[in-house]
């Protein structure tokens, strides 16, 4: 770590605590998007970090990003899961969009004036991601999208556009599905928004089921070339393990921080809880993990920034690192007794953000699947 990245910490850490902490109950409480703190964010250049410059990114690399999802997590995770959600679109549009969808919808996602939100998961397409059913038919004119979506963050929020989606266009030689990925404006005529859903955890990440009725697009909303639809997502989907790994690191690091200053103040039998080995022993394995996962997740993001190949690195960091944080933030939660399971302590809320992480962007069978393929392959 050089000093340019501590400085990028700091710089996060300091947001995180001043901003972000004090308003984080009531955005858990109230399942609210946090769109003020969203805008100070932008502002601060967090979501445009690891984008070139001519479209009002931050001309950064992924191991900064990382580091800040890792401090925006650290104090809430439903935060730094909006940034996290944009880039995914923010990469999809930087890599395969054309010049004038850029300018359309990249340069104010990365400005803060929009966000992104990326419409892949369907009712019965989630791990499986080649068995969309959504349709988007040409009809000479204009392409013309039925189906629906669901699980799918920063929707709703007042701000967000585009959704990028993906849609079956078509049937391919051999019987698949030909699948393309369409850029879809907040308003565009045909979309709408079905319920907002309850989650236990990220619950200030706006969640919505999406529906698309007759829903026209003209034919420059094509993102990239016609059936490239899942190659584009899935050439994303190892940056986004490594982004959910470094949300993961951050709930280790908070749990680990609010646990050893919980231990120093907490007297029980007349002696601070911080001298009963049962409890040393839980944060020391908490910063045992942290540091493992903090050293596998920067390697992944420093590999990306290489042009190296990382897909098992990105798998095992996000594999690790969302069990370990499973696991500590059950263990800070058992360290602070009764206080632990009152929802306005935030090693409670840390919880729930710590399960939903072990399914997003590829649970933790498919990453084991994706693992053991690569070394007997």
């Amino acid at each position: 770590m050089n000093s340019e990245y501590e400085i990028i910490r700091d710089a996060v850490r300091r947001f995180a605590e001043a901003v972000i902490a004090p308003a984080s109950e009531a955005l858990w409480e109230h399942q609210e998007f946090p769109l003020e703190i969203w805008k100070q964010a932008a502002k601060l250049g967090f979501p445009a970090l690891p984008y070139p410059v001519q479209y009002h990114g931050g001309g950064g690399d992924w191991v900064s990003f990382a580091i800040v999802l890792e401090e925006l997590a650290r104090v809430d995770c439903a935060v730094a899961n909006a940034v996290m959600a944009n880039s995914t679109v923010s990469s999809l549009l930087y890599y395969y969009g054309t010049e004038a969808q850029k300018q359309a919808y990249l340069v104010p996602m990365l400005e803060g004036s929009r966000i992104g939100a990326i419409g892949l998961t369907e009712p019965d397409a989630g791990s499986d991601a080649a068995n969309v059913s959504t349709r988007a038919d040409w009809d000479g004119s204009q392409w013309v999208i039925n189906g629906a979506k669901t699980f799918i963050s920063n929707t709703g929020t007042g701000i967000t556009s585009p959704v990028v989606i993906a849609a079956v266009t078509g049937k391919r030689a051999n019987g698949r599905k030909e699948i393309s990925n369409f850029i879809v404006p907040g308003d565009a005529p045909g979309f709408h928004y079905g319920r907002k859903l309850q989650k236990i955890g990220w619950r200030a990440s706006s969640t919505y089921e999406l529906s698309f009725q007759d829903c026209r697009l003209p034919a420059e909303n094509l993102l990239g070339e016609r059936g490239a639809g899942l190659r584009q997502t899935l050439s994303q989907i190892s940056t986004g393990r490594v982004l959910i790994g470094a949300l993961a690191l951050g709930l280790l690091q908070g749990s680990l921080d609010r646990s050893l200053a919980y231990m120093k103040e907490r007297k029980a039998f007349g002696h601070p809880i911080s001298e009963f080995q049962a409890l040393q022993f839980k944060v020391a394995d908490m910063a045992v993990h942290t540091h493992a996962a903090r050293l596998m997740i920067y390697d992944a993001a420093a590999r990306k920034d290489r042009g190296e190949p990382f897909s098992r690195e990105a798998s095992m960091a996000k594999l690790f690192a969302t069990e370990k944080a499973m696991e500590a933030t059950h263990q800070a939660i058992q360290i602070h007794g009764g206080y632990g399971i009152m929802s306005e302590y935030p090693v409670a809320r840390a919880m729930g953000d710590a399960k939903v992480l072990e399914i997003v962007e590829g649970t933790s069978e498919i990453q084991r699947m994706i693992i053991s393929r690569e070394l007997l392959a």
